[in-house]
């Protein structure tokens, strides 16, 4: 009789505890999506992803209003996207900031005007 209740016992305490980290991965979930850093890192690789499948004398315009709303909201002033050296910066804070490649041999010339972001691709 007593190893029946040790196996009762046992099992609860696994599903509580089971509970309580899904319970905590999901408000971690939640609480990042919409935030700073994913639509930094999702930003940065579509704009790559975009140069890389770019032909020269190609013009690309991103709309950049969400990225633009959450800049503003953390009273960023400065770049938003940058592009040196074939890597892709989106920066929409002063403590964050993603970067990535792209490998396309062109010469890419940015501008930002109003909601969006204007690539136009020239050749090296």
């Amino acid at each position: 009789m007593q190893k029946r209740g040790n196996l009762l016992t046992e099992n609860i305490i696994f599903l509580v505890l089971n509970l309580a980290f899904l319970t905590i991965l999901f408000l971690f979930l939640f609480s990042k999506m919409g935030s700073v850093a994913v639509i930094e890192e999702y930003s940065a690789k579509q704009i790559s992803l975009f140069i890389d499948s770019a032909k020269p004398g190609m013009k690309i315009f991103f709309n950049m209003e969400q990225a633009l709303e959450k800049a503003n909201n953390e009273k960023f002033v400065g770049d938003i996207v940058s592009i040196n050296n074939n890597i892709v910066t989106v920066k929409l804070s002063e403590k964050s900031g993603y970067s990535y490649a792209f490998f396309n041999d062109v010469q890419v010339i940015a501008n930002g005007k109003g909601g969006g972001f204007y690539l136009s691709i020239d050749q090296k």
